[in-house]
């Protein structure tokens, strides 16, 4: 009985049931690897084409005889899955980590880290740049450089809130290294705001999370944010 069920039944639905059963968020924020089969990413694929495909259909676009668009569902389907939204349906990346030998406990900034996203709103681009300031202890794990930028990217390849977002990298960060203190400033272009509604294509938002001693000692707040470029 299952198993002709199973036949007929479109592959998001079983992810779904399988996270609504274990009692998880699937907000559009959130990573849901863990919920997904060997095989169904693929499956998922093939179905977004095909509902993307009746949004092109209901927008009354001919994709039969438009050489431009007769594949545009197809690609949307790879451009959502496979690429920017890629921080929903993938694992976190593998972060090597190591002891902190030396003993390490001054300031360290890394940035400013590319970040492209897309707001959960309307699911347009959100373009931009943060920095990561973390202050060590004898205890803090250390990871390579470009490992936060991995990090940055998983977190970001997701519909986001840009407030939200921050939030998500910083924790991740905190539970990966524990270190002292931690902070993260993002600036970003929100292309919902630039592209449509106001058409405003100057406007910034910028933001930022601070922990332990970055939130308690404020004149390493202040060295944070004078040695960011252009964010004195």
């Amino acid at each position: 009985m299952n198993a002709g069920r199973d036949v007929g039944t479109p592959v998001s639905v079983k992810i779904r049931e399988r996270i609504v059963a274990a009692r998880k968020r699937f907000h559009s924020n959130d990573n849901i690897a863990a919920f997904i089969e060997a095989g169904e990413l693929e499956q998922l694929l093939d179905e977004v084409e095909v509902k993307m495909q009746g949004v092109l259909d209901s927008m009354v676009i001919d994709t039969t005889s438009d050489h431009n668009t007769n594949d545009t569902a197809r690609r949307v389907a790879k451009m959502y899955l496979n690429e920017v939204f890629k921080g929903r349906y993938t694992e976190q990346p593998r972060i090597t980590e190591f002891p902190n030998v030396e003993r390490l406990n001054e300031l360290m900034i890394v940035g400013p880290i590319t970040v492209r996203s897309a707001c959960s709103h309307h699911f347009c681009p959100v373009m931009g740049k943060l920095w990561i300031g973390v202050m060590p202890n004898e205890h803090t794990n250390v990871i390579g450089l470009s490992k936060y930028a991995r990090l940055a990217e998983w977190v970001m390849g997701r519909p986001q809130i840009q407030e939200e977002a921050v939030v998500q990298l910083a924790n991740l960060i905190m539970d990966k290294t524990q270190p002292d203190g931690l902070a993260i400033v993002m600036e970003a272009t929100h292309y919902c705001m630039a592209w449509r509604g106001v058409k405003d294509v100057d406007a910034k938002m910028i933001n930022s999370v601070m922990r332990g001693a970055f939130l308690t000692n404020s004149a390493l707040r202040r060295e944070f944010l004078a040695l960011i470029p252009g964010r004195k």
